[in-house]
């Protein structure tokens, strides 16, 4: 039931403010990088077939097509998806574009690449994870590469949790209410957005927490491997406490 109930939460996040605020907290630099990266690591080239799950407004997904990569994008949000198909519509890119849960995503494809940028694992519960990990690795090339990055693992969110936050991105006003609970461990956060016209808007999200061995647990028994774990991808290795981590693995036996 916990299951049911967080995906659905989650799933309803993206559709109203937080859309647009996402997009205006992202850098493009940290895109830039997050990409060149990417194409680093997978050793990718024209040609190559990357999935990028709970994609977004498509910030991987184009800049890869722009290079020649053929990207399938998935996102259950239809103004993603309709986004990222008009833009590489008009640029002529090689992009796949399905609405859908990611839980329930199958292809005949194999991929060089499956990424899945945002903190977006952190919405699923354990039996969920694995199941959705086993998914990823069973659509995964030989020698195929899962990346993705978060900072709702236990080692930047304890140090990090604050109950009360707020901060303004645009003209919104956005105030933050969190509980951090256990059994499973988790956040739980009411986020309420005000507009200068006083229309307010509530959002409830939950996040579930891993510590690093625990989520190399639960790789492992989708069968994926830890191959390194970065604060900056191929610069800096992840410490305790650090914002941001990425995790990039492969198929066991790869």
């Amino acid at each position: 039931m916990a299951s049911t109930r967080a995906k659905n939460i989650n799933d309803r996040f993206f559709d109203g403010h937080y859309k647009d605020i996402w997009r205006a907290l992202i850098p493009e630099a940290l895109t830039k990088a997050e990409v060149d990266y990417l194409v680093h690591e997978a050793r990718l080239k024209a040609g190559s077939k990357v999935l990028d799950l709970m994609c977004g407004y498509g910030r991987h997904a184009l800049s890869l097509a722009r290079q020649g990569i053929n990207v399938t994008a998935v996102d259950n949000l239809a103004d993603y998806i309709n986004e990222i198909k008009e833009v590489a519509g008009k640029e002529n890119l090689p992009v796949t574009t399905l609405q859908e849960d990611v839980m329930q995503f199958q292809s005949g494809d194999k991929y060089d690449l499956v990424i899945c940028m945002g903190n977006n694992m952190s919405f699923f519960n354990e039996e969920d994870s694995v199941r959705l990990f086993s998914n990823i690795c069973s659509h995964l090339k030989t020698n195929g590469k899962v990346i993705f990055n978060s900072w709702m693992i236990a080692e930047i969110a304890i140090k990090h949790f604050k109950d009360n936050s707020w901060t303004t991105v645009g003209d919104l006003k956005c105030l933050y209410h969190s509980k951090y609970l256990f059994s499973p461990a988790r956040i739980e956060t009411k986020s309420i957005f005000i507009a200068p016209d006083e229309n307010t808007e509530t959002k409830n999200a939950i996040d579930y927490i891993y510590s690093l061995n625990e989520t190399e647990a639960m790789l492992n028994k989708s069968g994926l491997a830890v191959r390194e774990i970065w604060s900056v991808p191929g610069k800096k290795k992840f410490t305790l406490g650090e914002p941001r981590v990425y995790i990039i693995t492969e198929k066991l036996g790869s």
